[in-house]
């Protein structure tokens, strides 16, 4: 008998102009070593970006590691670069996304609490609204590995004035916080009785270097005088603040601000002061156990013209625990109470004091988008200072935009 490979009709090549197929031993098409080719180069083709990933994470499970940098080396490298500003776009081996971080750039870097880079690295990305492309890695690090690969990311950011994220507490309605931000802020009052008369307030801020914070508010104001409204822009502020000390082991932060108010404002219509106004004051925040804090804001508003805006002291407290979903790793809550006192610096004046019940809540999933509603309620003095509904919405525009991180 005729092996087929040796097959005269097999040995002719067609003419009609389809190349030949050559029979190999066996009555195969293809060699074994060319079946192995083809299935190597299938699979390099079709592995994704998150597969590499997860490909690392696996291999991670497999090694001892005892050092930050081992496990980094080990699991992130590959993608984040072992440099930490990312690897190189024709070994990484996919399209970086646009929160793709650079962990030696302090200023994006910095500002998140360690809380937010270990949900990352335990559940994945998505957790926070991120891509894909990271991994989870709850199964093949230890909580322990985690926070010693966390400590090794800080180390990317060589300019250690620099606040850590740790001291980034929640803000409060009305306490200024010593963590000097990147945010816009939309406030927003309302008197619950009596003449209905309130304002809305936008807010920018934006770091300058390690340590400063420029600030504008732009409010609008609604009053009520004599049976009628009226609206307004307010008195413009701008600020500074800057933080003088942070010690991460005693979990104290403490700025000095200062802000000028111009008398923008109609003071005829009530929408603003008819005087300008110079503000210095202190802020001090305090990390306490159990995810608790505290906040601390004094500081003088010297009008130039205090027959019109009397001088006044002021003092605001603001103490308050967050409460985190998903074991710690999920949503954070943050109801706190804040003491507001404040006094004109004329002769025969009372101080006021105000209670604010509040709670901070989360919008977006990254966190970078939340929510604070409160009410002022009066303590004394409470004929002519009625109870406010104070709200705001944040947005930490370094961590994303308006539309990102659901």
């Amino acid at each position: 008998m005729i092996a087929r490979s040796e097959s005269p009709a097999n040995r002719k090549i067609e003419k009609s102009g389809r190349s030949a197929r050559p029979l190999l031993h066996g009555g195969k098409y293809f060699s074994s070593w060319l079946w192995a080719w083809l299935l190597v180069a299938s699979l390099m083709t079709t592995l994704t970006a998150h597969q590499v990933a997860l490909m690392a994470s696996s291999a991670v499970s497999r090694l001892k590691l005892d050092t930050g940098k081992e496990i980094y080396m080990a699991g992130c490298a590959s993608c984040h670069g072992p440099d930490g500003r990312g690897q190189a776009q024709n070994l990484a081996g996919f399209q970086r996304p646009s929160s793709f971080p650079d962990f030696s750039d302090c200023r994006t870097a910095s500002p998140e609490p360690d809380l937010q880079w270990r949900a990352v690295i335990t559940n994945g990305g998505p957790a926070r609204g991120f891509s894909l492309i990271m991994p989870e890695f709850r199964d093949a690090l230890t909580s322990d590995q985690i926070g010693k690969v966390i400590e090794y990311l800080r180390s990317f950011c060589t300019e250690k004035a620099w606040p850590r994220g740790n001291f980034n507490l929640p803000r409060p309605l009305v306490t200024e916080k010593a963590f000097p931000e990147d945010e816009v802020v939309l406030t927003g009052s309302t008197n619950l009785r009596g003449a209905p008369s309130g304002s809305f307030t936008t807010v920018y801020e934006k770091r300058i270097g390690p340590s400063g914070m420029i600030e504008a508010a732009v409010p609008y104001n609604i009053a009520h005088d004599y049976g009628a409204s009226h609206s307004g822009f307010g008195d413009i502020s701008l600020g500074y603040k800057r933080k003088l000390f942070d010690n991460l082991k005693a979990g104290s932060i403490v700025s000095l601000g200062g802000e000028v108010v111009a008398p923008t404002g109609n003071p005829r219509l009530g929408t603003g002061g008819g005087s300008p106004v110079f503000e210095a004051y202190a802020a001090y925040g305090q990390i306490l156990p159990a995810y608790s804090f505290l906040q601390l804001h004094t500081g003088y508003e010297l009008s130039t013209q205090p027959d019109k805006v009397p001088r006044a002291y002021y003092l605001h407290t603001a103490i308050g625990k967050t409460f985190r979903t998903g074991g710690g790793l999920g949503r954070w809550w943050t109801p706190m109470t804040e003491f507001i006192a404040d006094r004109d610096l004329v002769s025969g004046a009372t101080t006021n004091w105000d209670v604010v019940p509040e709670i901070q809540i989360p919008i977006s999933k990254r966190m970078h988008i939340l929510a604070n509603l409160g009410i002022r309620v009066p303590v004394n003095n409470t004929a002519d200072r009625p109870k406010q509904f104070l709200i705001y919405f944040l947005w930490d525009y370094l961590d994303g935009t308006l539309k990102q991180g659901w």
